[in-house]
């Protein structure tokens, strides 16, 4: 999901001359951001915005890029800091030195940090525990440069816009206020402050307190646009998914699940458009903050997949705010093709240099279109209303003729990508980065490229496609199950390399049909597609449990013996915890239940070294390196596919599928055993709860709905 590489120069080293002259993107590890979409604050561990892409955002714009709060010649001591759910935290300090007569801190002040939609509000409580009566002038001072995301990603951001004060009614008021090309910013206090000082955004509080006593001081402030949000807030109170509760003998397990379903919560955007088809409110999550904070079509269908045990509604949101945009025409400057998912919807143009640009609705993107097919299909099984499915099957054959249409017009019969635009995305699968997709020797592959998991999403697609054509009476069924027969065959010939450990499927083919032979966590995408066969599968399970793929904290994109493997590249070493969820499925659905708990208890680690809210991505130094895993600095976090993952892996240890059209609820433990005693509560199957307890000594308990039989086994 990297929009900001469009292009490596290989031609000599970086040195540090370049370096200095090259902006940079700002980095996010230690960051604590509070987020309801489309807002969110980035801020220091100590509360403070101030530099970076520190700031309060709405809709892909920099409301506030600082506010910052000091106490005069009185130095503020961090004690602690952090997040309280998504949208909320809480940063506490001592004002060291003051009103103090033993070494006991006396003053202490508690910033309290709310957001939602548009508004952000910050509470100030300064409280005296000491014994003497105390005076200071509290300043909080506030500025911004309203840059629009891309700026800030790019580490480039216009210079500061004065302040100017403002009047108004009601609580507060006069206050700050500023404004650009449509975007305005209003910030006021609560009691309003004894010195206003524009343009320089000072707002100065006079202090007094006595012995056990306190004073608080709230600012606001509220962001808009113009012409109204793009994608708006969803509701507070229409949470689509039952939100689940997990009782585990590993507590990590149980507040991974916990943060990630709030953050979820927090990612939910609404299809303005949705009133057109359904008469009701289509929701879909946000890619992830701070960066992709829209809809993207793989990040948003791959996070509904992930949450279908939760119910089917998000996923029928997804789907129907994505069909609403397909693809209509040939459309070379955003490559818009008839039948294809987008890749991203944003406000404008993203201009990131002369060489890149990403137009405001951009269809860049080779896999989006068979995930779509797969989500609707899944959807369908676990029990998405049958008039639900059918008002999409139009889009579904139209998705089915651009794979068909895709495959035929290469030579192999494979689905390839190449940026025709010459100012998008150089890779158009997951790993879109610049180098992500490289030869075993280092080389970049030259495109047209065709991407080993993208045959397998094909494959996937064509086959539920072909279920939901027959279940509804429609022609087409047999014609794409001998399609997808055909593409294994294919693959089978085409795409499988060897090295001394044996045989493998090349991460791609080039624009000449050479096997790019990298050995990748693309591995853990084919498994359980339907496309490989039993020893093949057996042949990647031990592949992925390899040391050079599984780091402990999870799945390497790139393996650790391959040139130019990075511990910090985006694709080429990280580690995405979507990606190693998938492969823990992938795994359990092939048959190698020991092989999907090895990445799963890596990747459970790994989530308590990021309190239970996992990144994009961190670094792929691996468990050998030191128990906790490092940060990729610039990841967003939280990120809609990262905090889905949870849930995948929770379905994946306890072997839970669903065929609702068949009557059945499949529950057979693959590696939940390692976590038991467990309790979830509040799953969902054909709209209605599902409950599972599995004791320790391997008995499993299912409260399923009336109508489905659970299968064991």
């Amino acid at each position: 999901m990297d929009t900001t590489v469009k292009a490596l120069d290989t031609n000599g080293p970086a040195t540090a001359a370049t370096l200095v002259a090259t902006d940079l993107q700002p980095f996010l590890h230690d960051a604590v951001v509070t987020l309801y979409a489309p807002s969110f604050v980035i801020s220091r561990p100590d509360g403070q915005l101030g530099g970076g892409a520190d700031g309060f955002y709405h809709g892909d714009s920099r409301a506030l890029s600082h506010l910052t709060v000091t106490a005069g010649p009185i130095a503020l001591a961090p004690v602690v800091g952090g997040l309280r759910g998504a949208d909320r935290a809480d940063f506490r300090a001592i004002l060291r030195g003051l009103g103090e007569v033993t070494p006991d801190p006396a003053v202490a002040l508690n910033r309290r940090r709310t957001v939602a939609s548009g508004r952000l509000e910050e509470s100030f409580e300064v409280t005296n525990a000491g014994t003497q009566r105390v005076g200071f002038r509290l300043t909080v001072t506030a500025g911004t440069d309203l840059a629009p995301m891309e700026r800030v990603k790019t580490g480039h951001a216009p210079d500061p816009v004065p302040a100017r004060e403002e009047g108004g009614a009601g609580p507060g008021g006069s206050g700050l206020a500023w404004s650009r090309d449509g975007f305005a910013v209003r910030l006021v206090s609560e009691p309003a402050p004894d010195a206003l000082e524009a343009p320089e955004g000072r707002l100065s509080f006079d202090v007094e307190l006595a012995p056990g006593a306190s004073w608080t001081a709230t600012l606001r402030c509220t962001a808009a646009h113009a012409d109204g949000d793009q994608f708006p807030a969803a509701p507070a109170d229409a949470v689509p998914w039952r939100t689940p509760a997990l009782r585990s003998a590993d507590r990590r397990f149980d507040q991974w699940l916990d943060q990630s379903v709030a953050d979820a919560d927090r990612l939910r955007l609404v299809d303005p458009r949705s009133a057109e088809g359904t008469g009701g409110v289509d929701q879909f999550l946000a890619a992830g903050a701070p960066w992709f904070l829209t809809l993207f079509g793989r990040d948003s269908l791959w996070a509904a997949r992930m949450l279908l045990p939760l119910g089917t509604e998000l996923a029928a949101g997804t789907l129907r705010t994505l069909a609403r945009r397909q693809g209509a025409v040939a459309d070379p400057d955003t490559e818009e093709q008839p039948g294809k998912i987008l890749h991203e919807v944003r406000r404008s143009t993203q201009n990131f240099n002369e060489a890149f640009a990403v137009p405001p609705v951009y269809y860049g993107t080779v896999d989006a279109t068979p995930l779509w097919i797969t989500l609707l299909h899944d959807s369908w099984r676990w029990g998405l209303a049958p008039e639900q499915v059918e008002q999409l099957l139009p889009h579904t054959e139209s998705a089915l003729a651009w794979i068909r249409d895709q495959a035929a017009e290469a030579d192999d019969g494979f689905l390839r990508y190449v940026d025709r635009t010459g100012r998008g995305l150089a890779n158009q699968g997951w790993k879109d980065s610049g180098d992500a997709i490289r030869h075993r020797d280092g080389r970049l592959a030259d495109p047209p490229i065709a991407l080993c998991e993208v045959q397998a999403y094909a494959y996937e697609a064509a086959r539920g496609g072909a279920a939901l054509l027959r279940a509804f009476g429609r022609p087409g069924a047999d014609v794409w199950e001998e399609w997808a027969e055909g593409l294994a065959t294919r693959f089978r010939k085409r795409f499988w390399v060897e090295d001394a450990r044996g045989a493998y499927p090349a991460v791609a083919l080039d624009r000449d049909g050479r096997p790019v032979d990298s050995v990748t966590s693309g591995f853990g995408h084919l498994l359980g597609t339907g496309l490989l066969n039993q020893e093949e599968s057996a042949a990647l399970a031990a592949r992925l449990t390899g040391p050079d793929l599984d780091s402990g904290h999870g799945l390497r994109t790139l393996s650790s013996d391959s040139v130019g493997f990075n511990p910090y590249g985006y694709h080429i070493g990280s580690i995405w915890p979507h990606d190693t969820a998938i492969a823990v499925h992938g795994l359990v659905r092939a048959g190698f239940p020991d092989a999907a708990a090895s990445l799963a208890a890596g990747l459970l680690t790994a989530s308590a070294g990021f309190a239970g809210r996992l990144p994009e991505l961190f670094a792929g130094h691996g468990a050998e390196a030191g128990p906790r895993p490092a940060p990729y600095p610039a990841s967003c976090r939280p990120q809609a596919w990262a905090a889905a993952s949870s849930v995948l892996v929770l379905r994946s240890a306890l072997g839970l599928d669903a065929d609702v059209p068949g009557g059945t609820v499949t529950v057979a433990p693959a590696f939940a055993g390692a976590y038991a005693p467990l309790t979830v509560t509040g799953l969902q199957v054909g709209g209605a709860r599902l409950d599972i307890a599995l004791a320790a000594d391997g008995t499993v308990n299912t409260t399923a709905p009336e109508g489905l039989t659970v299968v064991s086994a």
